[in-house]
């Protein structure tokens, strides 16, 4: 049987990669996405693989973004999130992701999708996934997004033009409140684990943080080290059931565990030394905060930049178990040097206590982005709906803001 072709664009955003589309290529019935994408990336491959399709065997590799005009007024465009489950046949909607959130807004420009001018861009990308804000701002090199620059982000070999984003109010991307529970600190009975204190914050996606001594571990663990140490990656996974259930994410645990993408979980200790993937030490002197997070029952080999966001939130909150562990600094804007596997990633986090109530006013990260290569993705036609049942999208341009 004959493969059908969607036009696509193949891209690297910060540390991800992901088959980005235009709405307008894909049916406007939303139901009929998932068998779509679960073909493209190369899903489900119980190899772990994904070897017929466009994906990496990893969950920062098995993405697909999709592009359409804004729905909201302050916003340039539309950008949908899909997170492909490797081995499963399931696509999940449920969060966003933040290093692919830094190509949007090139994607946007180098599609002609917006008109701009000038030496630098200013696009504001709507995710719809989480319903926030993202300033992305960047150099552009003849009217195009530029791609070579000087930034070196930890994780992507070499270096590119710095995209900046600011995420606008991030604070209850998931649940709608910064604090789900009301509290900085929860402490969770976990079935197998027993009672452990947690900090469950939702800013840019909704995230469970614990101590890594709580855990009996060190905290400076390399994603191999997590993965081969099936204990810890079960109390990781009833922690993150059991935080969804508390935050109000799901209903059960049963429920919890089918929606594999949020709350992301991780844990957290004090600045120390530690080996990075590369092998190259970074000392203690060098961080304020020592954090490792899991993606989809996987251990990131660069931290998530939405859940870079929501740790640098948690570290200015008093009484949080992030900020217990965050090196003290007389300024509470000052960036925040955080220790991962692949390095020291800096973040930045407004967050202020207006009548009583903790509010993350925005969040800024610079990362990198690179057109790899577009032209047409090939899905098995025997996989997906039938092309002439298809009603696709709109599309539009508009100017930006």
């Amino acid at each position: 049987m004959k493969q059908l072709k969607i036009p696509a664009v193949f891209m690297r955003g910060g540390t991800s990669n992901a088959v980005v589309v235009h709405a307008r290529d894909l049916p406007a019935d939303r139901k009929l996405w998932d068998e779509i994408f679960l073909a493209a990336i190369g899903s489900p491959d119980p190899y772990g693989r994904q070897l017929d399709g466009m994906g990496g065997g990893v969950s920062s590799l098995s993405k697909v973004c999709v592009i359409g005009p804004p729905t909201r007024p302050d916003a340039d465009i539309d950008y949908t999130f899909a997170q492909v489950q490797v081995k499963e046949a399931r696509v999940d909607y449920g969060a966003n992701c933040g290093n692919m959130s830094a190509a949007m807004g090139p994607f946007a420009v180098d599609e002609g999708l917006v008109t701009v001018s000038g030496r630098e861009a200013l696009i504001r990308v709507h995710n719809t996934n989480t319903k926030k804000i993202i300033w992305s701002r960047f150099p552009l090199d003849e009217g195009a997004a530029a791609v070579d620059g000087d930034l070196e982000i930890p994780g992507v070999a070499g270096t590119g033009a710095p995209v900046k984003l600011e995420f606008r109010e991030p604070g209850g991307a998931t649940t709608g409140k910064l604090l789900p529970t009301g509290n900085v600190t929860d402490t969770l009975d976990v079935p197998g684990v027993g009672r452990i204190r947690v900090s469950m914050v939702d800013a840019a996606n909704a995230c469970v943080f614990a101590r890594a001594e709580d855990l009996g571990i060190k905290g400076t663990e390399l994603p191999d080290e997590i993965e081969g140490n099936p204990e810890l990656l079960k109390k990781l996974s009833a922690i993150r059931v059991a935080a969804s259930v508390a935050m109000g994410i799901t209903k059960s645990p049963e429920e919890a565990a089918k929606r594999a993408a949020v709350p992301f979980v991780g844990f957290v200790s004090a600045p120390q030394d530690a080996k990075t993937l590369t092998g190259d030490r970074v000392e203690a002197a060098a961080v304020d905060l020592t954090a490792r997070m899991m993606s989809n029952g996987q251990p990131h080999r660069a931290l998530p930049l939405t859940c870079t966001l929501c740790l640098a939130v948690a570290a200015r909150m008093d009484g949080t178990v992030v900020n217990a562990v965050t090196r003290p600094t007389g300024d509470p804007d000052a960036e925040i040097r955080i220790g991962m596997p692949s390095g020291v990633l800096t973040a930045a986090a407004s967050v202020r206590k207006l009548e009583g109530q903790w509010f993350a006013e925005q969040g800024a990260f610079y990362r990198t982005q690179r057109r790899l290569f577009d032209g047409q993705v090939y899905v098995r036609a025997s996989r997906v709906p039938k092309r002439d049942s298809w009603v696709v999208g709109r599309d539009s341009t508009r100017e930006s803001g």
